[in-house]
């Protein structure tokens, strides 16, 4: 069987496992990143050729010219597959292949998982719980949204990742304060009803439209939580046979199907209501989540991410069959803050249930394991009173990410 060609597109530093995974089954491997990243530690040898692209942004002119640029290049390379490793390139994958004819999530599909207005609507048509919301297109019913829900809203941008850019407002005067601020971008946002709650997520692999692996977590601390307090991000995993894990996985599946999802990793998140004890979907993306979010499902489950997608996109490519690995299950939990030092010290963090550490300036961060979740939660609070009082730095959430 001739080997086929993947182009991976990755315009934020990720991903290395799934493109040494990618090559490792035979795969011809094109990485199309930003001019700024060529420094970064990517994988060369795992990498046949690099393409750049001058900015992340996905303006129509940066678009265009990726469309040229790639057209070009076909005359002699042959394109089978595209991948997105970053949320931010989903619509890069999804125009690569329309405007290409290549297989895989086209437009209409790439908008459930990238666009949060379109997710809401795809999940209340299917009967899936979602927070109160409306778009910010039409005056007279933004104003029956406010009029018919309760304070406080959050206003939230249509296609951002994680907790950027959103902006929790507190009364009509200042909900229409902050649309009206917006100008003539508020069409790219949108409003929801804040709902206090546990938020989990859910991270998935998906193979011939089911589900065949997924983890769930729940946030001890919110994305949100962190970016707009400052705080410490923490995370720890669910029991598999738990109620909780049980609802959630039942949930996911309903999403997966509603937003017509065949093959890829998926991070989902979810809220269970304060107010009625009833789930809420939140949100999804076709990718693996960030924050270390694959190392701690790997801790926990054996399972990487990363390299078991791009496993699944060569198995789907070559009409192959694809067997997950044996799954473990060990508690696992990941706790993550800036740091004040530029390398912290972290030498008298020595139990012996941490089994990675992260490594990045001005950061510090553990996930640790161990067969009671007990012990994986009185670690994460032991650590995290340390982390305050040692190291914690914090910094206001950019308006967009940076790399």
């Amino acid at each position: 069987m001739k080997p086929l060609s993947f182009l991976c597109i990755a315009t934020y530093f990720k991903g290395e496992a799934f493109l040494q995974a990618c090559k490792e089954a035979g795969n011809t491997v094109y990485l199309l990143t930003v001019e700024s990243l060529a420094g970064s530690p990517w994988p060369r040898e795992a990498i046949d050729e690099v393409f750049y692209l001058p900015s992340q942004d996905n303006s129509v002119q940066n678009l265009e010219a990726m469309l040229k640029g790639l057209a070009y290049t076909m005359r002699s390379r042959p394109i089978d597959r595209v991948v997105a490793l970053d949320d931010f390139d989903v619509e890069k994958a999804a125009l690569i292949r329309e405007t290409f004819r290549i297989d895989g999530m086209g437009q209409t599909t790439a908008r459930f998982f990238r666009d949060k207005l379109a997710m809401r609507i795809r999940a209340a048509s299917a009967g899936i719980r979602v927070p109160a919301f409306s778009s910010l297109f039409h005056d007279e019913t933004i104003s029956g949204f406010l009029r018919s829900t309760q304070a406080p809203w959050l206003i939230k941008p249509r296609s951002e990742a994680s907790a950027t850019g959103i902006k929790k407002v507190h009364s009509l005067e200042e909900a229409w304060q902050v649309i009206h601020a917006l100008g003539d971008n508020r069409h790219n946002f949108l409003i929801e009803q804040f709902r206090p709650g546990r938020v989990y997520h859910v991270d998935s692999l998906s193979m011939e439209g089911r589900i065949v692996f997924n983890r769930a977590s729940q946030y001890l601390a919110t994305p949100m939580e962190v970016a707009h307090g400052g705080g410490v991000f923490r995370t720890a995993t669910l029991p598999s046979d738990s109620p909780e894990s049980g609802r959630l996985y039942a949930l996911n599946a309903q999403v997966m199907e509603a937003f017509r999802m065949q093959y890829s990793a998926s991070h989902s998140e979810y809220i269970h209501s304060d107010e009625d004890g009833e789930f809420y979907f939140l949100e999804t993306s076709s990718r693996v989540g960030g924050a270390n979010i694959a190392e701690l499902v790997e801790a926990s489950s054996g399972i990487n991410l990363w390299r078991e997608w791009a496993r699944i996109e060569s198995a789907v490519a070559r009409n192959e069959p694809y067997r997950l690995p044996a799954i473990r299950h060990t508690h696992a939990g990941l706790i993550i803050s800036l740091a004040r030092q530029q390398w912290p010290d972290t030498s008298s963090f020595n139990d012996p249930e941490i089994g990675w550490q992260i490594r990045k300036e001005h950061h510090i961060g553990f996930i640790v394991t161990s067969d009671r979740r007990e012990r994986v939660l009185e670690l994460l609070d032991r650590y995290m009173d340390r982390i305050y009082q040692e190291y914690h730095a914090s910094a206001p959430v950019p308006e967009r990410p940076t790399h």
